[in-house]
C-alpha cells in the first residue's frame, strides 16, 4: 500500500505513548510500499515534538534522519535539509523550509519580523530582510 503519513501516524509511532496506536502505526510503517511525508506534517511532527513531549532539536533532527533513511519514504529531501539545518542551529525547523520553499518558489529574499530566524538564515548565506519596531522599517541583509 502507499500511503500518506500525517502527523498523528509519525508521533504515534516515535512517542509510544499509546501502545495500541503505537503498534498499529509501527505495523502500518513497516509494511507501506511507499510512505509519502508532505512538507505541513513535518512541520507539525517538530512542533509536536518539541512544545507537548519536551523532544530537544537534537531528538527531532533524529527522528526526522531515521524517518528519511527508510526506503519507502518520499519527502523533499533538499527542503527537510534546510529544516534540519535551522533545527541544528537552534531555529525552527519550519523557518528553514518556509525560507527554502520560497526561494524554490522564486523569492530572493526572506521577509520577516522574526528576528531569530532572519539571523539564522543570514549566517546560513541567505537574504533576509527584517521588518522591525512600530514603524515596520525593513533593514535588508543581502
Amino acid at each position: 500500500m502507499k500511503i500518506t503519513a500525517d502527523t498523528n501516524l509519525l508521533v504515534r509511532a516515535v512517542v509510544q505513548d499509546d501502545q495500541h496506536q503505537a503498534q498499529l502505526a509501527a505495523e502500518l510503517l513497516r509494511e507501506a510500499e511507499l510512505i509519502a511525508v508532505p512538507l505541513p506534517v513535518l512541520c507539525e511532527f517538530v512542533w509536536v515534538l518539541r512544545r507537548v513531549y519536551g523532544f530537544t532539536n537534537h531528538d527531532c533532527i533524529a527522528a526526522i534522519e531515521t524517518l528519511a533513511a527508510s526506503p519507502p519514504v518520499v519527502l523533499d529531501r533538499p527542503c527537510v535539509e534546510a529544516g534540519l539545518a535551522m533545527l541544528a542551529a537552534d531555529g525552527d525547523f519550519a523557518d528553514g523550509v518556509i525560507a527554502h520553499s520560497g526561494r524554490w518558489l522564486g523569492g530572493e529574499v526572506l521577509a520577516s519580523f522574526d528576528r531569530k530566524a532572519a539571523e539564522l538564515l543570514k549566517a546560513q548565506g541567505q537574504p533576509t530582510l527584517l521588518l522591525n519596531g512600530p514603524a515596520a522599517t525593513a533593514r535588508f541583509s543581502p
